[in-house]
């Protein structure tokens, strides 16, 4: 499925406080690519995935998924959060297959798919465990074996890998590849890691400092599967992260420009400090 985004803008209610999230979004995202989003935090990258989820919705704009506008949660857009999530009284192969239970399929068809699924995560070994027994990264592979057994035709994954250690993570990374030139899925990946961005995405989109705008975009021509140590993923990660750095120190400078009040009633209220020392 096809992603589109058409001058979109989202604001949030924050605190009484109108705070933009997004400004200007044009993006496109074409069937089968994987995508990696950065940017400094608080800069949106969450909220696109919200609007593609259909979980947020534009003040102004269109997001648009296969040419129709999305108007709320479908089966067809999956969201793994940084947290696995699992329910602890469920085994790996029950939290698997859960929502296929609650979609109506029956038991035997959704057994042979969930198993299928956890096959493809390496967890074959551990389907009656539960989720106490598993290390993180154990439970984040099952969280994606969750969302692949849906078959979803859109993959959106906002930071997964950012709790694990970073033996687990760069294995997680590999196998997520994997999994993707086999499935060919549609991917919107969430990340602050460079390294990580470059590894595993077809474009990497850098997200301006809020309100978040898409400020540059990185194709990554380098062929699969690749090696961490490509010196032109190397390069391209300084390139990166030189322009990460200008929108980091902005939100850096933002904030220690702004000082807070308390008003009567509790409430922080944002005040401009007189930064350049006059009366």
């Amino acid at each position: 499925m096809r992603v589109v985004f058409r001058r979109v803008h989202k604001t949030f209610l924050q605190k009484g406080q109108r705070v933009q999230a997004l400004s200007d979004v044009n993006l496109t995202i074409e069937e089968g690519e994987f995508i990696c989003v950065i940017g400094p935090s608080g800069c949106g990258k969450s909220t696109l995935i919200g609007l593609i989820a259909g979980l947020e919705f534009p003040d102004s704009g269109e997001v648009y998924v296969d040419s129709r506008t999305v108007e709320g949660p479908s089966p067809d857009r999956i969201v793994v959060f940084q947290e696995a999530a699992l329910f602890p009284w469920l085994t790996v192969l029950e939290n698997v297959e859960f929502g296929l239970k609650i979609a109506g399929v029956p038991h035997k068809h959704r057994r042979e798919r969930a198993i299928e699924a956890i096959k493809l995560v390496h967890l074959s070994k551990f389907v009656n465990a539960h989720p106490h027994e598993l290390s993180g990264g154990m439970r984040q592979r099952a969280a994606i074996a969750r969302a692949l057994v849906m078959d979803p035709k859109i993959l959106l994954m906002d930071e997964p890998f950012a709790a694990l250690d970073a033996q687990t993570r760069t294995m997680l990374q590999v196998e997520l590849q994997e999994i993707w030139q086999k499935t060919r899925k549609t991917v919107l990946f969430v990340t602050h890691n460079v390294r990580e961005a470059t590894f595993l995405a077809d474009r990497v989109l850098e997200v301006s400092a809020r309100p978040g705008t898409i400020k540059r975009e990185y194709p990554i021509q380098v062929p699969r599967p690749r090696r961490e140590q490509d010196p032109h993923l190397l390069t391209l990660q300084t390139r990166i992260m030189g322009s990460l750095k200008d929108e980091i120190e902005k939100v850096a400078r933002e904030q220690l420009d702004t000082d807070y009040r308390v008003s009567h009633d509790g409430t922080l209220v944002p005040v401009e400090r007189n930064v350049g020392g006059g009366i």
